[in-house]
């Protein structure tokens, strides 16, 4: 008998252990942010060079950009003409990709062929 009582209180510790461990690694991962940008296109010709110049370097440094060339409709106010969403690991990355080099080397193609609007980085929740 005193044999089952050991082995219950081996697995019962064993899951609360287990448990805890989960509930640790998640509380360290830290959310994902999204970059996102509204603009306006200036150069449709040169928006195919920059495009492919823009997410090589996104990846470069860590990012993910959605394909984001679809219908966009407004629900409250004016739409924008364009939206670029980019997907990053944490907020620090995100920031970090905003204040780059890479980016700053792009900015004169990225003056000829698009007008920025507004652009934030949003951090997720979870």
């Amino acid at each position: 008998m005193k044999t089952k009582y050991t082995v219950a209180l081996s697995l019962l510790v064993g899951v609360v252990v287990g448990a805890v461990a989960v509930q640790g690694l998640h509380a360290q991962a830290k959310p994902k942010a999204y970059r996102v940008s509204e603009s306006e296109v200036l150069d449709a010709a040169t928006v195919t060079a920059y495009n492919p110049a823009l997410q090589a370097a996104q990846k470069a440094a860590g990012g993910r950009s959605f394909r984001t060339t679809g219908r966009i409709v407004a629900v409250v106010g004016t739409a924008p003409k364009r939206v670029n969403i980019s997907e990053w690991d944490s907020l620090e990355q995100a920031q970090a990709w905003q204040n780059s080099e890479a980016r700053k080397n792009l900015a004169p193609q990225r003056d000829k062929t698009i007008k920025i609007i507004r652009q934030y980085i949003v951090e997720s929740a979870n």
